[in-house]
């Protein structure tokens, strides 16, 4: 399913772990102005797991209190979260209007903080796709982030070691 072209307005209010945020939106844009958001095409250390804590910390650094535009897909996750691809614009940019430029889930992933998932390389763009891999072959490349682990643990293989009680 193929990510909206329509980018959405918002505030990032909070930062969950390395690919989840809470968002305050246009109330015109979505049917509910505070949304929860899964970052599209990554998947981060939990926050219990190894790197877990830079990863959110990573994440907090480029969107937190920063106004993003969300490209979202048009059906929620299973946990009803917003899967989006969020644009922010570049820190180096210090004067409003700024354009959102800047992928956080690729940087997450050119920072080594995150995983690429090939399992949803569907829902991105052909130029998507190619940078995310690459990004990702890169950071293992130069052992950035979890990748100067010797065995970093996906986080899917994590969660099937440690489910959640109920």
């Amino acid at each position: 399913m193929p990510i909206a072209a329509a980018a959405i307005l918002c505030l990032v209010l909070s930062v969950s772990d390395g690919d989840t945020l809470k968002a305050l939106c246009d109330e015109a844009a979505l049917p509910q102005n505070l949304v929860t958001v899964r970052l599209a095409g990554i998947d981060a250390p939990e926050s219990n797991q190894a790197f877990g804590h830079r990863a959110r910390q990573a994440l907090q650094g480029l969107v937190l209190d920063r106004m993003v535009a969300l490209e979202c897909r048009a059906s929620p996750d299973r946990y009803g979260r917003s899967v989006c691809r969020v644009m922010v614009a570049p820190s180096s940019c210090t004067r409003e209007p700024c354009a959102r430029t800047l992928d956080a889930g690729l940087a997450m992933v050119t920072l080594g903080l995150a995983w690429w998932e090939p399992h949803f390389a569907r829902e991105q763009t052909p130029q998507e796709r190619g940078q995310y891999e690459f990004a990702e072959y890169e950071a293992r490349a130069k052992h950035a982030g979890l990748w100067k682990d010797d065995d970093p643990v996906a986080p899917w293989t994590w969660r099937q070691e440690h489910p959640r009680p109920r």
